[in-house]
């Protein structure tokens, strides 16, 4: 009789793990999608990462992440059980110990190993943002209150992006999210962005490809990026408090193919062409230059 309650204690607790492991595996995949490049009601993880940059940001959190919950459960079980063994029932007259060399010891060597550890992942996420590497385009990027201004040297097209007010939201478009003229790219090209302000701080914040600068009037900042395959869209916002309208000046970077790509440049130099074509941004210095005829 005794076997057979074992075994059906055994097979309920086994079907109350099972329900509990696809409860929150339902939990992970609907309450927290990682499908899209935006944010998520909900949500509760890091966008899904786009790009090398992205990737390796992301594998670096995931693994600080284990690091600090391992150290974390350690350091409470370390106090539950100081707590329990030198409770004052059991120890009438406490210990009168203030020094032991080789706790010490080891509470000086090991959090220098972990940070060690820790050092090789950042030192290599570190590098890979500032080398600079080769590029296939160059956009610059120009924060005001509350809007963004996009720059392509090399094909002279500027243009200003806004958001669009709720009143004028279409079907499809984001609110707070979606503007009325986003950053078109090719995909599978590296870009550099060059990142100025035209007023107070701003800073142009893309989560999904692990793009954050601040934009800071008088000076260029640059980063490097890389877009992968595959058309998408990928939003950010300012993440920089910079005054009353903050929360308006949404970031939408769509990534299209080659061909359309080449006939949105063609519409583009058609609506936008405005530059003066005396103005060359000369990369390298990270310095405006106005040439003479």
């Amino acid at each position: 009789m005794s076997i057979y309650f074992q075994t059906v204690i055994n097979s309920w607790k086994n079907s109350v793990g099972s329900i509990f492991f696809g409860f929150f595996l339902a939990i992970f995949f609907f309450v927290n999608p990682v499908f899209g490049s935006e944010p998520k009601p909900w949500q509760m993880d890091l966008q899904p990462p786009s790009g090398i940059i992205a990737e390796t940001a992301t594998d670096l959190h995931n693994f600080l992440l284990v690091v600090i919950t391992l150290i974390s459960l350690f350091v409470l079980a370390l106090l539950v059980y100081v707590c329990w063994r030198y409770k004052e029932n059991s120890n009438k007259i406490p210990s009168k110990t203030s020094h032991n060399t080789i706790i010490e010891v080891l509470w000086t060597v090991i959090p220098v190993l972990i940070l060690v550890v820790i050092a090789v992942p950042s030192f290599k996420l570190l590098y890979l943002q500032e080398t600079d590497k080769k590029y296939d385009m160059v956009v610059k990027v120009t924060g005001a209150q509350w809007y963004w201004n996009y720059e392509y040297p090399d094909e002279k097209i500027n243009f200003d992006s806004y958001m669009i007010e709720e009143d004028k939201i279409k079907d499809g478009q984001k609110r707070l999210l979606d503007v009325d003229n986003p950053l078109v790219v090719p995909e599978g090209t590296k870009i550099k962005f060059l990142i100025t302000g035209n007023d107070v701080m701003h800073s142009f914040f893309i989560p999904s490809l692990a793009v954050q600068v601040y934009s800071i009037a008088g000076r260029i900042n640059e980063v490097w990026t890389e877009i992968p395959k595959g058309p998408k869209t990928y939003y950010g916002q300012c993440n920089q408090i910079c005054g009353v309208n903050h929360a308006y000046m949404p970031i939408v970077l769509k990534s299209v193919s080659k061909e359309d790509y080449k006939k949105w440049l063609a519409d583009a130099k058609l609506k936008f062409a405005n530059v003066d074509s005396n103005i060359k941004i000369v990369m390298n210095n990270e310095k405006i230059i106005k040439e003479n005829n």
